[in-house]
């Protein structure tokens, strides 16, 4: 019975929880190309991807700006409007037309049941009636393009007009971003550069206005056609969601000339472990996964508070600066900002 007992207790005790993953702090540090390496300086102005320029379909008086310049902007909001009595006499004439029009043609086709009129003459009365209807159709496009509504979320790049400005058709009045497009950088490159820039490759970008340190972007557009006035190329680099970052801003951004994404790149001395001879390792770090793993490389010079990775790590790629003496192939980690 003793023993009958002891199974039963064994029996309810809870089963044993496994002891929760450690999570290393650790801070990153990003590898750049090196300074000797095959590198082309550029600098550029910070743009959104789309900057449209919004105007009215029809010539007329400004009657309302409902934005300022910098403000946010919703899909579909009213941001301006054309004084409406010239669209409002338009689409009344063009009605009246219609109205006259369809009585000409209702007429003729009694006429023409009884054999007073030729059919020439109805035929014109009926193509009079379709082109009235036509005028209506279009004055009614140029009454709901009256009015300018934003396209798109985005913020407000440029009021090129005020209340009260006679403006003509098309003229540009407002100029919206698309904040859902994304940042680019535009550079221009000279011909000779351009060889060495593929879609894809990295670059390392300076912002001033942001912040001293450098960030990672990518080649997202290649120019097929050199400006006529300069012979430059325009090349855009797509920028990571940095805070603060605007339409204007000037960036200086290095470009790996011919192979360079591959070439070497430099990262801090406390980042690389077990050297020997030309060859050490890096831990990278795999932010999908919030893990660490460890790579073979090939080094290069020393520098005071950098060394040389000539093989095995690429531009852009993040690597551990510190606690690497407790990190594994691996090991989860929680990264400082």
């Amino acid at each position: 019975m003793a023993a009958a007992l002891a199974l039963a207790a064994c029996g309810t005790d809870a089963p044993p929880v496994a002891p929760p993953v450690e999570q290393i702090a650790i801070s990153l540090a990003t590898a750049v190309p090196a300074s000797g390496s095959d590198t082309v300086g550029v600098t550029g102005t910070v743009r959104l991807k789309r900057e449209t320029a919004l105007g009215f379909s029809t010539a007329g008086r400004i009657a309302a700006i409902n934005v300022l310049e910098g403000q946010r902007v919703g899909a579909g909001q009213l941001l301006a409007r054309l004084d409406p009595t010239g669209l409002d006499a338009a689409m009344a004439s063009a009605r009246a037309e219609a109205v006259r029009t369809e009585a000409d043609r209702k007429r003729m086709v009694a006429l023409l049941t009884k054999g007073w009129v030729t059919r020439s003459r109805m035929e014109s009365a009926e193509a009079a009636a379709a082109a009235a209807r036509a005028r209506v159709t279009q004055a009614g496009f140029d009454e709901r393009l009256g009015r300018i509504v934003s396209p798109a979320a985005g913020v407000v790049l440029r009021r090129a007009a005020e209340p009260g400005q006679i403006v003509a058709a098309g003229t540009p009045v407002l100029t919206i971003g698309e904040l859902k497009s994304g940042y680019v950088l535009r550079l221009p490159v000279s011909d000779s550069d351009l060889s060495g820039v593929r879609l894809g490759q990295r670059a390392e970008v300076t912002m001033p206005a942001l912040s001293p340190a450098p960030i990672i972007a990518t080649v997202g557009e290649i120019g097929a056609r050199g400006d006529d006035r300069t012979g430059t190329f325009q090349v855009e680099l797509r920028l990571p969601n940095v805070p603060g970052m605007r339409s204007g801003l000037i960036g200086a951004a290095r470009l790996a000339g011919g192979a360079a994404i591959a070439g070497p790149v430099a990262v801090p001395g406390t980042a690389v472990f077990g050297a020997r001879a030309d060859e050490g390792f890096v831990y990278v770090f795999r932010p999908g996964s919030g893990t660490v793993a460890r790579r073979l490389v090939q080094l290069g010079a020393l520098g005071d508070d950098a060394v040389v990775v000539t093989a095995g790590l690429q531009a852009g790629e993040q690597v551990a600066r510190s606690s690497v003496d407790r990190l594994r192939d691996g090991s989860r980690v929680t990264v400082a900002r």
